[in-house]
């Protein structure tokens, strides 16, 4: 698995899908008291079929929030609510809109997306004068009806992602303060030529489309900030882009770019640059002017070096190199100090610098699917690293990790799964912040008994090995959470109880531990018995049961029957 599999892509794009599905007004939290003055109330999550009587009983509210139920209808009550600003109905079963919808004169935000509406009832959307956020995704929307475009005029915010729309109505100029458009996973294959005109954009996302091109006008829009145009069919771009000079986040990744504008070198804003899945085949050189940058997505762009002057980006916080034909290490990375995430998979380097240790800011590092044939030791100097990636799902397999992961002490979570592991180093036990260890798809054989001293471990990976027994101790992993087991040769446990999952396995382990206990108790009351009879010392005795030879009681007691000649020894 790559590195980007294992934890949420960092761009800021993700983030910005978080806060779409937010109101702009701050909440209250205040919790949701049933009376006359209640001004917020938050019954998102409680399995509703219908809005309560109770809620809409409430007409000072002005923040109602009704998320993820299963409302079916808007009732003719709404309009008791004459002073809600922000209502949010996403998630639940909506069909129709109720005409009294529309005389919530104050509603300023409104989320209906992820419920199946008919378009029909769309309309009733346009009386509400006020709003300044709409929300509509994937609604099934196949297009917008105009009336919306025609009769909101102050809007600031507006989510179509997810639909079937394949362009906008003339109409949406009349958005004139449209701040924030939302468009991703619809069925454009131009780009929608009346976005050019809304001066105030800031936010355009157009991910996952089928554009072919922009358009030279693109270049009017200088208030543009941050612009998202990944997984489309672009070839090129406009070199009117590098007009928008205040664009700090730009998405290109997964086209079918080949180079970057010059104009480009102009936009000195940059803090975020997606250019992954395309085929640059090298860093383009005006990329190294954007010395604001701090994050940059170079995966699979077919390069096979970096640029000297690659080193100015001395603020990169996170760069991806994954899936490229880097045979080394890049030295000059050494250099960005400031650096905190790093992903190197599936390339073909074998060997690391000894420089690596400058990176003191480093997090995390990926360096899955390489050439390394034994494990890179020069990882050891990573300070502050908190989650490494070794697993080699491709590449030269490893055959052992050496004691001195233990000098990693800030490390949360080691992958080192599809390897040729016999044997864990005992070091791990004394990691006290190690959460999760994944050893998958190995040769192991067996587990140190000090793996039962990393009380931090929540997840333990082991599925695939050559495991017969676990150590008599693992239960006292009190954190342990997830344990994986399958396609071992368990004999103890055995596979019946580990098919069970952590309670049985650990229920037998401490069973295992009473049995063991006892038959050391009744070993020492055996042993004083035998001293107490006089059966001699303990190891005396066991020492002549393996001779054969009698008790040293026995010997001491033997005498000569009367009437029987003593036997003599043979000469």
């Amino acid at each position: 698995f790559l590195i980007f599999e294992r934890f949420s892509k960092i761009m800021s794009k993700d983030l910005l899908k978080l806060q779409e599905h937010s109101p702009k007004v701050l909440l209250r939290n205040d919790p949701p008291h049933v009376t006359n003055r209640t001004f917020f109330i938050d019954a998102s999550n409680q399995s509703l079929t219908a809005i309560p009587l109770e809620i809409l009983a409430l007409k000072e509210l002005e923040e109602v929030h009704l998320e993820n139920n299963q409302i079916e209808a808007i009732p003719e009550d709404i309009q008791q609510l004459k002073n809600v600003r922000i209502l949010y109905l996403n998630k639940n079963k909506l069909h129709d809109l109720c005409l009294e919808l529309g005389t919530l004169s104050n509603l300023e935000g409104l989320d209906l997306s992820y419920n199946p509406l008919l378009s029909s009832s769309l309309p009733v959307i346009s009386s509400l004068r006020s709003l300044r956020e709409l929300r509509l995704y994937q609604t099934d929307l196949r297009e917008i009806p105009i009336l919306i475009c025609k009769s909101l005029r102050h809007l600031e915010l507006l989510g179509l992602a997810g639909n079937h729309l394949e362009s906008l109505p003339k109409e949406i100029v009349n958005q004139t303060k449209l701040r924030e458009i939302y468009l991703r996973k619809n069925q454009f294959k131009e780009f929608p030529q009346e976005l050019c005109v809304l001066y105030d954009l800031e936010i355009i996302d157009l991910d996952e489309n089928k554009l072919n091109a922009i358009p030279e006008e693109i270049g009017n829009l200088t208030r543009l900030q941050k612009f998202y145009v990944a997984y489309n069919n672009l070839t090129f771009l406009p070199e009117s882009l590098g007009q928008c000079r205040k664009i700090s986040v730009l998405d290109l990744s997964h086209n079918l770019l080949h180079s970057l504008p010059r104009t480009f070198s102009e936009l000195l804003e940059m803090t975020e640059m997606g250019l992954s899945g395309n085929r640059l085949e090298k860093v383009p050189r005006l990329i190294c002017k954007w010395t604001s940058l701090h994050l940059l997505y170079l995966r699979d762009t077919g390069l096979c070096a970096l640029r000297r002057s690659f080193k100015r980006l001395d603020n990169l916080r996170f760069l991806d190199l994954s899936q490229n034909h880097l045979d080394h290490f890049p030295k000059l990375i050494c250099g960005l100090k400031n650096l905190e995430i790093l992903a190197m998979d599936d390339n073909q380097i074998g060997k690391l610098p000894s420089e690596l240790g400058l990176l003191s800011k480093l997090k995390i590092l990926g360096l899955s699917g390489n050439e390394f044939f034994s494990f890179p030791e020069e990882i050891f100097s990573l300070v502050s690293l908190e989650k490494l990636y070794m697993g080699q799902d491709q590449g030269s397999k490893l055959t052992q990790v050496p004691e001195h992961i233990g000098k990693l002490q800030s490390l949360k979570e080691l992958y080192v799964e599809n390897n040729h592991l016999e044997f864990l180093p005992v070091s791990l036990g004394t990691m006290p912040n190690l959460e999760v260890l994944d050893c998958r798809h190995n040769l192991l054989k067996q587990l140190p008994n000090a793996i039962c001293q990393a009380q931090g471990l929540k997840e333990l990976l082991l599925e695939d090995n050559l495991l017969t027994h676990l150590p008599e101790n693992l239960d006292r992993l009190v954190n342990l959470k997830v344990l994986t087991l399958m396609d071992n040769p368990m004999e103890d446990p055995p596979e019946e109880v580990c098919a069970q999952g952590n309670e049985a396995i650990w229920n037998h382990l401490k069973e295992n531990r009473r049995k063991k206990i006892m038959v050391i108790k009744i070993q020492a009351w055996w042993r004083g018995t035998m001293v107490r009879k006089g059966f001699g010392k303990y190891e005396e005795l066991i020492k002549a049961q393996k001779k054969g030879k009698t008790s040293p009681k026995d010997k001491k007691g033997k005498k000569v029957e009367k009437g029987k000649p003593v036997k003599e020894k043979k000469k």
